[in-house]
């Protein structure tokens, strides 16, 4: 089951004017949308909420390659 996350949505101007609220939202459980023109720009969230996401280790398996010299220093670095 996934919790519930409530969201409020408050332009630049609101924000500026009332961020003590914010933070007042965000440390009761709630995520605040920060928007410009009603598009969202910045999302505040507890620093301290668990990520429920699900994890699946290994996804990029191959996909990054590092080549045994990678830590050489550089040519131009040679006196």
């Amino acid at each position: 089951m996934i919790p519930e996350v409530k969201m409020a949505v408050f332009s630049v101007q609101e924000a500026k004017a009332h961020f003590s609220k914010l933070l007042e939202l965000v440390m009761n459980g709630e995520e605040v949308i920060i928007a410009t023109t009603g598009k969202p720009v910045a999302r505040i969230w507890s620093s301290t909420a668990k990520d429920t996401s699900q994890r699946d280790p290994g996804i990029d398996k191959g996909k990054v390659i590092i080549q045994p010299d990678f830590d050489a220093p550089f040519s131009e670095f040679d006196l």
